[in-house]
């Protein structure tokens, strides 16, 4: 009985999360790489015409590296991405790659800073999107990497992502500017927080972009932050900073 052939891989991208993916996939799987700042990978078309393909690349190169790989894509081919958000990849790789590939959306919730001490255990987003190929693919993230797969949709995950990412990011954003911040006279809980701002600090900027802008459910999430952030402020200069005044109102409407 012959042995299953190893599928092999073509990633595109090669930045902080294109070497996160290759230091994991790897050992398992031949790899192709193709980035244009690295002049010694391989041609687009050659890491194209692998089984996998792999798209860690920004959220705004997505149609652009689409559009490039698109005519070199076999039949039966699986395309993946791991972008930030889900719905706009997920949009552009069903319009502009053909229709006999397979595509998953993905999302792995981490990064190089909070994977540094492996990713065992890390959480990561599965979005179908065309094909049942996002089942095997489930399969070996929760079998052989030891990741905790979330499947979802594309809307459904950038929901989400507009809270979990969205404000995360804004606060780091917000503190970073602020800087510098105090680092002799700290708690758990403020050491607990430049820590999260630290993780990150190192983003390229793209990252930041997609999460705040190419998610359309992020700007009603920010816009309530800043107004909930106004309202605490305010009474806080009213003298009621525990929200005691506010209670009693809402408590009087209700009775009517």
């Amino acid at each position: 009985m012959s042995t299953p052939r190893t599928p092999t891989i073509g990633l595109f991208g090669l930045g902080a999360f294109g070497r996160l993916i290759l230091r994991h996939l790897g050992p398992h799987f031949p790899l192709t790489v193709h980035d244009p700042v690295h002049h010694d990978s391989a041609p687009p078309e050659r890491a194209a015409a692998c089984d996998i393909v792999i798209l860690a690349v920004p959220v705004a190169a997505m149609a652009e590296t689409c559009a490039a790989i698109a005519p070199h894509l076999r039949p039966g081919t699986l395309v993946v991405d791991v972008g930030s958000v889900k719905i706009e990849p997920a949009r552009v790789m069903q319009q502009t790659l053909p229709a006999h590939v397979q595509i998953v959306g993905t999302h792995p919730l981490f990064g190089p800073q909070s994977a540094r001490d492996g990713i065992t255990g890390r959480n990561i987003a599965v979005c179908p999107v065309r094909g049942r190929a996002h089942l095997r693919i489930a399969a070996f993230l929760r079998r052989v990497l030891g990741l905790r797969v979330i499947l979802t949709t594309p809307d459904a995950h950038d929901r989400e992502a507009a809270v979990v990412q969205g404000l995360t990011h804004l606060i780091a954003r917000v503190l970073v500017e602020m800087e510098p911040l105090p680092g002799r006279m700290t708690t758990a809980s403020y050491a607990r927080l430049m820590e999260a701002i630290d993780m990150v600090r190192g983003d390229p900027p793209g990252v930041l972009a997609a999460i705040e802008t190419a998610n359309p459910h992020a700007r009603p999430v920010r816009d309530r932050f800043f107004a909930t952030a106004a309202a605490v402020a305010r009474r806080f200069e009213s003298g009621d900073a525990g929200g005691e005044d506010q209670r009693r109102r809402s408590r009087r409407a209700l009775i009517g």
